[in-house]
């Protein structure tokens, strides 16, 4: 039987959650206040191991507070998990619990059934982090002799800021927190969400994914709760909306930010009563799903603006995570341009196995306002337009190469040709400086002179002949 410690100042809260648990098959032990708590979970000489086998502790209580119990916690005892219980409006504590090792919170008042999960979730996660491991399996990331792949695998990248995002995704994924996506256009947050699926306790799941901006108004409803025959017309039977579909999996709403507003108090109360109402139905039905948001505006903006409700804002940000943008890690570039290489070589059936230098350098000095999906599009492009096994800057679309011929023009390269030069030797002369001004690129110095590129390794093949 599992050990659970349920620390509350708040006697009517503490006897029914405590009811909850106890039914469910738990050995409870409650405490009224974090000093007291700490109390009992002390090392004791006449005890092998953590006294509890998790932890569900208030935020608010006197003596000592529920961050201040979570911090004691970690130094005195080893790992216990502790899932933390706030009132609605302090969410902030909750997003500075999860930083200092919380696995989970509950916004109180909580469903049973969301308290029933967010414990199971817990217990679960602590078990597989308890699984016995080498020292060599440690080091290497290999359990049992097979690789250890986690599905922040998925994201590419070593810069700093994607390994932050990386370790928020390990923290907050295991839980049962709602989450909410910012960050422009293109960076990948349906990837990031997708991640957090696979890294909570329902990985198997569904993972269904909706764009509120792409769906009229008028549909919304029935396509996010559902609807009944006859609801209206045309409605000739009747359909579950996407919250019964990913019924004990994730809901990606993304673009949230585009949702119409009298839309938004009903999607608040599915959030807070884990129940949707088909249209056209009198009867509710009870859903277990995980909602992510995700959007490229300021919602803080949009409330202020009178275009989002605050009371959903505070709903869906009660973890809230920031995906950089491309430029804000640029170190990542190649890495994600030779990724996308490998995948458009193998969709389009070519064989492009290099970028070249100077056109990773341009590639690099590109404010990227479309993004990682921008990159995604210019790779593709480069490989269909490609004549050999490498990428260069020929093959880059005219907005990228802007700058660079800009520069050119800023700084051109002057030609002396005294008179009685033959035009042979002109044109050799405009080859040969054109050829250094790119660095070598020989496709680039045939769409600047207006030339087939063959030409100039004719040009060439024969001066060196001739020496």
């Amino acid at each position: 039987m599992k050990r659970i410690l349920l620390v509350d100042d708040d006697p009517q809260s503490l006897e029914s959650t405590g009811k909850i648990l106890q039914y469910a098959g738990y050995q409870i032990t409650t405490a009224i206040d974090g000093q007291s708590a700490l109390e009992k979970v002390r090392p004791s000489p006449e005890r092998t191991g953590p006294a509890f086998d998790l932890v569900i502790s208030d935020v608010r209580m006197p003596k000592l507070g529920g961050l201040e119990f979570l911090r004691a916690l970690t130094l005195c005892t080893d790992s216990v998990p502790v899932i933390l219980m706030t009132a609605f409006g302090r969410v902030e504590d909750a997003v500075w619990a999860m930083k200092l090792g919380a696995v989970d919170f509950l916004t109180k008042p909580f469903k049973r059934q969301a308290l029933l999960s967010a414990v199971e979730a817990a217990l679960i996660r602590a078990e597989k982090m308890s699984l016995p491991r080498t020292d060599e399996t440690a080091g290497s990331g290999e359990v049992s002799g097979q690789a250890r792949e986690l599905p922040t695998d998925l994201i590419l990248g070593r810069s700093l800021p994607i390994r932050a995002l990386k370790t928020v995704i390990h923290q907050v994924g295991p839980t049962q927190a709602t989450v909410l996506l910012t960050g422009e256009s293109g960076t990948g947050k349906e990837l990031v969400a997708r991640c957090l699926h696979l890294m909570s306790a329902r990985p198997k799941g569904p993972f269904i994914a909706l764009n509120c901006a792409a769906v009229p108004e008028q549909l919304m409803e029935s396509e996010l709760f559902g609807f009944e025959r006859g609801a209206f017309t045309g409605a000739q039977v009747s359909k579950e909306g996407l919250f019964e579909a990913a019924h004990g999996g994730t809901l990606l709403l993304d673009e949230i930010g585009d949702m119409p507003l009298s839309l938004q108090a009903k999607l608040l109360r599915v959030l807070q009563d884990q129940e949707v109402r088909r249209v056209g139905s009198t009867t509710s039905k009870k859903v277990d799903v995980r909602v992510i948001a995700a959007t490229h505006k300021n919602l803080k903006e949009a409330v202020h603006a009178g275009s989002f409700r605050q009371d959903l804002h505070y709903r869906l940000e009660v973890i809230g995570v920031q995906v950089p943008p491309l430029r804000e890690r640029i170190e990542d570039l190649e890495e994600l341009c030779y990724h996308f290489l490998r995948q458009a070589g193998k969709r389009h059936q070519k064989l492009v196995q290099s970028i070249s230098t100077d056109t990773i350098e341009i590639l690099k000095n590109h404010s990227w306002p479309g993004n990682v999906r921008e990159l995604s599009n210019v790779i593709e492009r480069a490989v269909i337009f490609a004549q050999g096994s490498q990428i260069t800057q020929a093959e880059l679309p005219p907005h990228l190469l802007e700058g660079v011929l800009t520069e050119r023009k800023e700084h051109p390269a002057s030609i002396e040709v005294p008179l009685g030069t033959s035009l042979k030797e002109v044109e050799e002369l405009l080859i040969r400086k054109t050829l250094e001004a790119t660095d070598g690129d020989k496709n680039m110095t045939a769409r600047l002179l207006g030339i087939n590129s063959r030409t100039i390794y004719r040009r060439l093949d024969k001066r060196i002949d001739s020496d």
